[in-house]
């Protein structure tokens, strides 16, 4: 990448004064270990719009300090943002981990005053593999088959705005190209289990209840793929949106400048308009 992109720099982290971090805080201990999240929250107001964050890593791989950069940043600009653990396809096969982000969002509005969360503006941000699942997450608001029975929560999994950063919204699509690493995860291939690709599909489920959705996406077509199908629902019924295609970037652009500093500001102009 280096040969390719020789201006690029990793993004350091920043620690900001108005930022309270709290890490490794367990939001579900019944699936055979706990689960954890990072929480990221500005000090400056009482009650602020959350941030529901999930790694990338085709879902195989990652952790939630990949999204460290990225929360302190957002939160630095008046949010509560979490960085979520969630159970990948070598412990858990689909849809596990959607139930896990799903836990932690009751969490997170269970304990909304510790976090200084309004928990009635909440949105989710995904990258890549995560960008796909906080799609996925946000188009199956109320739909009890994407919830874990087990929780009693008194409160939904529901939000209010999706962030997609270069996650495909739909698994078989002439665009998309995924393969052995969402067969994986989606327990078989297209022809083995062509149930689960259509149900683990963002545009399956896009409709008029859909929340307002920002589309973050780089140069490399196979990860638009259903987005354009997508938006055409989405304005169909006059639900906001927005893309922004980031001109010869990397599929990983948000980890490194320029592409960064773009990502946040993208991403916090979308929050400040929903929220």
């Amino acid at each position: 990448m280096i040969k390719k992109y020789p201006f690029i720099k990793i993004t350091e982290e920043v620690k900001n004064n108005n930022v309270n971090q709290i890490n490794d805080v367990v939001y579900n201990d019944n699936k055979n270990r706990p689960l954890h999240l990072d929480a990221y929250f500005s000090t400056i107001k009482k009650r602020n719009p959350a941030v529901i964050m999930i790694h990338g890593g085709g879902w195989r791989s990652g952790n939630k300090s990949q999204m460290k950069a990225l929360a302190q940043e957002i939160a630095s600009k008046g949010y509560s943002c979490f960085a979520i653990e969630y159970r990948l396809s070598l412990e858990a096969k689909y849809p596990e981990g959607i139930l896990d982000v799903k836990n932690a969002i009751r969490f997170i509005k269970n304990n909304a005053k510790k976090f200084k969360v309004n928990p009635n503006r909440i949105a989710v941000l995904g990258c890549s593999s995560g960008g796909q699942m906080a799609a996925l997450i946000g188009t199956t608001n109320d739909n009890p088959d994407f919830d874990d029975v087990q929780n009693k929560s008194k409160y939904s999994s529901k939000v209010n705005a999706i962030i997609d950063i270069d996650g495909v919204l739909a698994f078989k699509h002439p665009e998309s190209s995924e393969g052995e690493m969402a067969a994986f995860w989606l327990k078989g291939t297209s022809t083995e289990n062509p149930e689960n690709w259509r149900n683990a599909s963002a545009l399956t489920h896009t409709d008029k209840n859909t929340p307002p959705i920002l589309f973050i996406n780089s140069s490399i077509d196979r990860f638009h793929a259903g987005r354009n199908d997508m938006i055409a629902i989405l304005n169909q019924n006059n639900i906001y949106n927005e893309f922004h295609t980031i001109k010869d970037s990397p599929h990983s652009f948000w980890f490194f400048n320029p592409w960064f500093d773009e990502t946040v500001l993208y991403a916090t102009r979308f929050l400040d308009k929903i929220f």
